[in-house]
C-alpha cells in the first residue's frame, strides 16, 4: 500500500463522505493519516470539544486546508465543560487561511469581539449565526466591512441585533446573493427594505418572525380589496435576480413593506408565503404578471375577518391569475389552519378553482394540508392529471377509498403521502396495490390503514402510527 501513488489515495479519500469513515481510514497508516488530513475540508464540532480552545487549535493544525467550519452547541449543558469563546474564533481566523464557510450555533460565549476576529477571514463567503445571543449589530458590521466576498448571510434567533447599518453597508457593497433572517426581534420588514441596491444581486431571501400562528392577531380587518401595493409610483425597487423568496408569520399593512417584492421578481422560481396577513388577490396578480418563470408556490393560510366574512385572504381569482400568468408552475402547496370542516366558507379557494389551475399548468407536485374543500370529485379529476407525479394529503376527512381508487389511475403518479386521513382504509390501499404504479408510499397516523395493507401498495413504504412532530409544529406553531 505504501507504494501506491499519492494521487490514487487522494482519489479514494475524495469518494468518502462520512466523517467516521475518514477518521477510521486515517488510522490505517501514517501516510494515509497525513494525506487525509490535508484533504479534509470540513470540520463540525460542539459539546465534545474539551478543553474547547486547545482542542480546536489542535484540529486546525491537523487539518490545514479547512474551508468549512461549524461550531454547534445545541443541547449543551454545564456538565459538557466550557464553550468556545472569542479566542477560539481567533484560532480559526489565524489557522484556517482558506476558510470560506462558518456556522456558529448556540455559542453563548461568542460576542462582537469574536466576530471582529472573523472579519480577518478575507476569503469568507458564508456565515450563519443561530442563537448567537451576545452578537449585536456592531459585530455584524465588522464582518460586513471586513469580508468583502461575503455572499451568504443567515441570522436566526439573534436577539441583540437591532440597528441595520450592517445591512445598509452590505446593500451598497452588493455582494450578498443569499439573505435569511429568522426570529430576530430587532429586525422588521421595513428595516430590510434598507438593503437598497443590494436587492439587485440577491438570489435567495427569507424573512420569518417565527411567531406562533395562534398568537398572530385575527380579530380585526387586515384587508383592503382596493389597495394595490404594486403601483410603480409608490417605490423604486429592483430585485430582478431573486429566484427563491420566503416570507412568513407577520402582518403587512397598506404601507410599503416586503409585499412590494412580489411584483418585482422577474426571475422568481420558488415562492413561499406562510401566514403573511394583509395580502390579497392583487399581490398574487402582481406575481402572475411578473414571474413567468415561477415553478413552485406554497401558501399557508389562516382565516381572518375580511370585510363582513371570516375567511382566508386569497380567492379563486388568485388561482386564475396563476393559471394565466405562470405557465411553468409545477408544484403547489396549500396549507390551512383554523378552518372548520363544517364551515367550507372559511377557505376562499374552491375545488373548481384549484382543478382549473392544475389543468392549465404542468403540475407535478400537489400538497394539500387540511383542505376541507377537496373531496371525491377532486380525486376523480386528478386521475386524469397528465403531469402529476407526487400527491400529499394531510387531514383530509373527505378523502375515502373511492377517491383512492381514482388516484390509482393517475398516469404519472409515483409518490403518495397520506397523513391523518381517517376515512381511507385497507380497501383503498388494495386498489393501489393492484395498480402497482407507486414507487413511494408514506402513511402517517391513518388509523384505518394497517401496516400489512400498506406494505404491498408501493415499492418503498413508510408506515407510522403517529405524525412527524416537525410537520405539526411547523403548521400550527
Amino acid at each position: 500500500m505504501e507504494d501506491l501513488p499519492e494521487e490514487l489515495f487522494t482519489e479514494i479519500i475524495a469518494r468518502i463522505t462520512q466523517t467516521s469513515d475518514l477518521n477510521s481510514l486515517s488510522l490505517v497508516s501514517k501516510r494515509l493519516y497525513t494525506i487525509e488530513a490535508c484533504q479534509r475540508k470540513a470540520l463540525h464540532v460542539g459539546c465534545g470539544l474539551c478543553p474547547a480552545r486547545e482542542a480546536l487549535a489542535s484540529l486546525c493544525s491537523r487539518f490545514p486546508n479547512l474551508w468549512k467550519v461549524k461550531i454547534d452547541y445545541s443541547g449543551w449543558a454545564s456538565g459538557n465543560g466550557n464553550q468556545l469563546d472569542n479566542k477560539g474564533l481567533l484560532v480559526i481566523s489565524s489557522r484556517c487561511p482558506l476558510l470560506t464557510d462558518l456556522t456558529l450555533s448556540f455559542c453563548k460565549c461568542i460576542t462582537d469581539l469574536g466576530l471582529g476576529y472573523v472579519a480577518d477571514c478575507k476569503k469568507l463567503v458564508s456565515i450563519r449565526l443561530n442563537s448567537a445571543l451576545e452578537i449585536t449589530s456592531n459585530g455584524l458590521l465588522a464582518v460586513a466591512t471586513g469580508c468583502s466576498n461575503l455572499s451568504i448571510l443567515h441570522l436566526e434567533n439573534c436577539e441583540k441585533i437591532e440597528s441595520v447599518e450592517w445591512l445598509e453597508y452590505l446593500g451598497w457593497n452588493r455582494s450578498l446573493e443569499e439573505l435569511v433572517v429568522m426570529n430576530c426581534k430587532g429586525i422588521n420588514e421595513h428595516d430590510l427594505l434598507k438593503f437598497g441596491p443590494g436587492w439587485m444581486k440577491l438570489q435567495k431571501f427569507g424573512f420569518d418572525t417565527k411567531k406562533r400562528v395562534v398568537n398572530i392577531p385575527g380579530g380585526y380587518d387586515f384587508h383592503d380589496d382596493l389597495y394595490d401595493a404594486h403601483n410603480p409610483s409608490q417605490y423604486d425597487f429592483c430585485c430582478e435576480t431573486l429566484k427563491d423568496l420566503r416570507l412568513a408569520r407577520f402582518t403587512t399593512g397598506t404601507e410599503v413593506g416586503l409585499r412590494v417584492l412580489l411584483g418585482k421578481c422577474k426571475a422568481l422560481e420558488r415562492l413561499c408565503l406562510e401566514y403573511v396577513f394583509g395580502l390579497n388577490d392583487n399581490d398574487i396578480t402582481a406575481i402572475s404578471q411578473t414571474c413567468r418563470n415561477l415553478k413552485s408556490i406554497s401558501l399557508w393560510l389562516k382565516p381572518l375577518h375580511y370585510d363582513d366574512a371570516y375567511r382566508t385572504g386569497f380567492t379563486d381569482n388568485s388561482l386564475k391569475a396563476l393559471s394565466l400568468g405562470c405557465p411553468m408552475l409545477q408544484a403547489i402547496e396549500l396549507t390551512f389552519v383554523g378552518c372548520q370542516p363544517g364551515w367550507p366558507s372559511d377557505i376562499s379557494f374552491t375545488q373548481e378553482g384549484l382543478l382549473a389551475l392544475i389543468q392549465s399548468c404542468p403540475i407535478r407536485v400537489l400538497v394539500l394540508n387540511d383542505a376541507n374543500f377537496f373531496d371525491y370529485d377532486g380525486m376523480k379529476a386528478l386521475s386524469s392529471a397528465s403531469f402529476l407525479e407526487r400527491l400529499e394529503l394531510t387531514d383530509s376527512d373527505k378523502i375515502t377509498d373511492a377517491g383512492l381508487c381514482f388516484i390509482a389511475c393517475a398516469p404519472c403518479l409515483t409518490s403518495l403521502t397520506l397523513r391523518r386521513c381517517d376515512n381511507v382504509t385497507d380497501v383503498g390501499l388494495a386498489e393501489l396495490a393492484r395498480a402497482q404504479k407507486l414507487e413511494s408510499l408514506t402513511i402517517e397516523c391513518c388509523r384505518s390503514i394497517s401496516h400489512q395493507a400498506a406494505q404491498g401498495a408501493a415499492r418503498s413504504v413508510r408506515y407510522s402510527k403517529s405524525s412527524q412532530v416537525g410537520i405539526v409544529e411547523r403548521m400550527y406553531f
